[in-house]
Order: C-alpha cells, then sequence, then structure tokens
C-alpha cells in the first residue's frame, strides 16, 4: 500500500528562530495545538531534539508515540511514530520554517502516513479529517504567536 502525503502552509509574522523554539517547547504545546489534549516528552527528555520520544493524545483520544528522527534549529523538525493506534501501518511528519521576509516565517507541515486494512477503506476520510485539523493547528499556531508578540511589545511601551 503507497503512503499518503499532504502539506499545510501558514506565514506567521516573527522569524524562525522565535516560531521554531514555540512549538519544541512541550510546555507550550497546549497553548497552541488545539488538536491535543495531552503533550509530553517522555523518557526523562527535558527538550526535544533527535532520538527523543513524545506522546501526544488528541482530543479524540487517540494517542501515539513519536521519535524525532530530524532535529534542526530553526529550519526543520520531523518524527516518525514508534506505538500508535493500530489503524496507521506508518506515521510520519515534518515541521519545516522559512524566512520569507523580515520577521516573516513559512510554516509548512508535511505528514506522510500509511493505513491497515480495513482503514484503508477510509483514506479519503482519514487525510480530510488530518489536513482540517492540521490547518486548524496553524492557524491557533500563528494566532498564539503573533498575539503573544503584540502582547509584548505593547507591555514594553510602559
Amino acid at each position: 500500500m503507497k503512503g499518503i502525503k499532504f502539506t499545510q502552509t501558514i506565514i506567521i509574522d516573527t522569524n524562525a528562530e522565535k516560531v521554531f523554539d514555540f512549538t519544541q517547547d512541550y510546555s507550550n504545546r497546549l497553548k497552541w495545538d488545539t488538536f491535543l489534549k495531552r503533550a509530553d516528552l517522555i523518557e526523562g527528555a527535558t527538550a526535544a531534539d533527535k532520538g527523543v520520544k513524545a506522546c501526544c493524545v488528541a482530543k479524540n483520544g487517540i494517542g501515539m508515540v513519536t521519535e524525532y528522527v530530524s532535529y534542526n534549529r530553526p529550519r526543520v523538525t520531523a518524527i516518525k511514530m514508534t506505538k500508535g493506534p493500530y489503524m496507521f501501518k506508518s506515521f510520519l511528519g515534518s515541521w519545516s520554517f522559512k524566512e520569507v521576509g523580515k520577521e516573516k516565517t513559512e510554516v509548512i507541515f508535511l505528514y506522510s502516513f500509511s493505513l491497515r486494512f480495513p482503514f484503508n477503506i477510509l483514506t479519503s476520510f482519514i487525510k480530510n479529517n488530518l489536513q482540517t485539523n492540521v490547518k486548524q493547528r496553524l492557524i491557533d499556531l500563528k494566532n498564539n504567536i503573533e498575539n503573544e508578540s503584540t502582547m509584548a511589545q505593547h507591555l514594553s511601551g510602559y
């Protein structure tokens, strides 16, 4: 069975280092990631990095353990599923952060997965559901970072 891939992108009005650091700091994760109800680094890890594992649980109760296979601050990070719901045969994701102007970063989420039988019958539904969730996560990330930056600028004026 071939893998299914999709990407979602958004432009965030700040630099790539800030966006990268904010997304990879698990103390911030639930502030912006509205898809999740739990996000933790595991096995004693205190910071995201290559080889580090994380456990994330979606609001629908589906959880997944992932391992960072790439961590190249501030450009890209990538994970692979090491343990997850039976429906996924494989699951990979990468987040890229590309400066596209002064204080503007293009954030690109790419996901690739394959489904086990009989879940592969629902491929279109699952892909569309994931794409909708990823799009909303990016909107929430943008709003969170830009609102935080606006608030910090406002407060520094006092």
